[in-house]
């Protein structure tokens, strides 16, 4: 990890490794930062394992907001937190639904919950779905929208050049069959997140999928919505002809500024402060 103090980014820090003992190690994959509002400890999930198909899910917690982390442990079987991007909170303010997905029998998407007391998941979890059987759409790593009366959205990833969307008019009990945006995936993560004004940001990178599912990610764009399903092209964040920018996360934070953060060149973590007020 590595915590900025205002002015600058520290130095990186070891949180977990993969060591399983000692003639193996496994990577670990796709962190993902959870920071409840008010003085709740920072929640970090991750995965450990040898490949997407067969990770599992773990957590660690900070309780001097991100400095340190303590309190390693893996999730219960079949459930593996958050698979790429953050989770949210429902209304009833205190249940963390993730989203998540799984890769070993095609491309599948479902859902995770859990109750927070003081901040942290207690008791046991909730899992729901999978939503879609892998035929019409392979789909991965779904990120969030929030509407008004509780309505949840998720846009996903899929290997079929598209972001589909579902929608739950129940806080993620059910969900509707995934469909198809207008938006383009190359096979390629992608992040949302619902502004306080009510409008929806979107970082993706707007190229389509070659033959064999996979397409360049030489250009990370932004995306700006009323509803979740009409999108308007705001700018971009990077355009290059050959190079990778891409597995975006972003926030908005209480100053009411917009952060990101993506995979730079995969040489670099880059991190991006943009002001929601100057957008269209």
């Amino acid at each position: 990890s590595s915590y900025h103090d205002g002015l600058s980014w520290s130095g990186p820090s070891l949180i977990a490794d993969g060591v399983q003992h000692d003639d193996l190690r496994h990577p670990c994959w796709n962190p993902v930062l959870y920071q409840p509002a008010g003085d709740a400890p920072t929640l970090l999930f991750f995965k450990v394992g040898p490949n997407p198909r067969e990770w599992w899910g773990e957590m660690v917690v900070s309780y001097d907001r991100g400095r340190s982390f303590v309190e390693r442990r893996r999730l219960p079987e079949q459930i593996d937190g958050p698979v790429r991007c953050k989770p949210v909170l429902l209304d009833d303010g205190e249940t963390l639904l993730c989203g998540s997905s799984t890769e070993y029998d095609g491309w599948r998407v479902h859902f995770e919950s859990v109750k927070l007391v003081d901040g942290l998941p207690t008791g046991s979890w909730n899992r729901v779905g999978p939503i879609n059987d892998a035929t019409k759409y392979n789909a991965i790593q779904p990120t969030f929208l929030l509407h008004p009366e509780g309505k949840l959205q998720v846009l996903c990833r899929t290997r079929e050049g598209v972001i589909v969307s579902s929608f739950s008019a129940d806080q993620g009990k059910t969900w509707s069959p995934l469909e198809a945006t207008d938006l383009p995936n190359p096979n390629s993560g992608i992040e949302s997140v619902t502004l306080a004004n009510g409008k929806h940001l979107l970082v993706y990178n707007p190229l389509a999928s070659a033959e064999n599912g996979w397409g360049r990610r030489s250009i990370l764009s932004l995306a700006i919505s009323e509803d979740g399903l009409n999108w308007k092209p705001v700018g971009d964040l990077e355009r290059e002809e050959k190079g990778e920018f891409s597995y975006p996360a972003m926030i908005q934070s209480s100053d009411g500024l917009v952060h990101l953060t993506y995979t730079w060149k995969r040489e670099r973590v880059k991190h991006v402060t943009i002001d929601p007020a100057l957008l269209p």
